[in-house]
């Protein structure tokens, strides 16, 4: 079908604004690109979305740009009103899910050894399974070392799931629970103990650097070597 050409700020809005309450899921600038014949820039894209934004201020949806792209979504300030038309209750997820979760999203790329390390115990391959299968995880790469372990990091739609448009954006670590499930039981306590054995793994390596920043400097000092000088 063929699509009528754009002539106007105004119609190209009415467009994208229809486009974005049918998805159910974040559109990217290239997909939207893809919904004209024509060729529209991505300047002209962000300012129609920008005006969008604007027009959605005063009502109780708004227009957010999350890592995945653009979607519509309601307030966090109405959600208390809409979870009480829903009969299921959001997932709970346990404190070594959320562990191994946060590790991964505040140290990534790591591999499942490395959170293991960190966490001080060994991590269920279903925890992988449960955070692979919510998208919130991936494989990006192998480590190179004997065995090629997985390198595991986390997704855009993890990012899109926390209303989150980078890494950098991520919140404080005492926030990541609260967010991802608000009805968990994780305490203060449990948190502060994943921000002690991350702090704690970062003076290690830091350790091990200068460990071999001062073993490369004695080998260079060495006769042997001076000999060779």
């Amino acid at each position: 079908m063929n699509t009528p050409t754009i002539n106007n700020l105004e119609e190209l809005k009415r467009i994208l604004e229809a486009a974005l309450l049918a998805a159910d899921a974040p559109l990217s600038l290239r997909e939207m690109k893809r919904m004209f014949e024509q060729e529209l820039s991505e300047d002209m894209l962000r300012r129609a979305l920008d005006e969008l934004k604007s027009d959605w201020d005063r009502k109780a949806t708004e227009l957010v740009q999350v890592a995945e792209g653009w979607r519509f979504q309601t307030r966090p300030e109405m959600q208390p009103y809409i979870a009480r038309m829903r009969n299921e209750k959001p997932p709970r997820y346990s404190r070594a899910v959320l562990e191994t979760l946060a590790i991964i999203a505040y140290r990534q790329p790591v591999t499942r050894g490395d959170v293991e390390d960190i966490r001080g115990v060994s991590v269920n391959a279903q925890i992988v399974k449960t955070l692979e299968e919510r998208g919130w995880i991936e494989t990006v790469g192998h480590r190179d070392v004997p065995g090629r372990p997985a390198l595991l990091a986390t997704t855009p739609r993890f990012l899109s799931d926390l209303g989150l448009r980078s890494l950098q954006e991520l919140p404080p670590l005492e926030e990541l629970g609260n967010l991802l499930a608000p009805d968990t039981a994780v305490t203060p306590e449990e948190i502060e103990e994943v921000r002690e054995e991350l702090a704690a793994e970062e003076v290690t390596e830091s350790e091990a650097e200068t460990a071999r920043a001062e073993d490369t400097a004695a080998e260079e000092n060495t006769p042997a070597a001076a000999a060779g000088s």
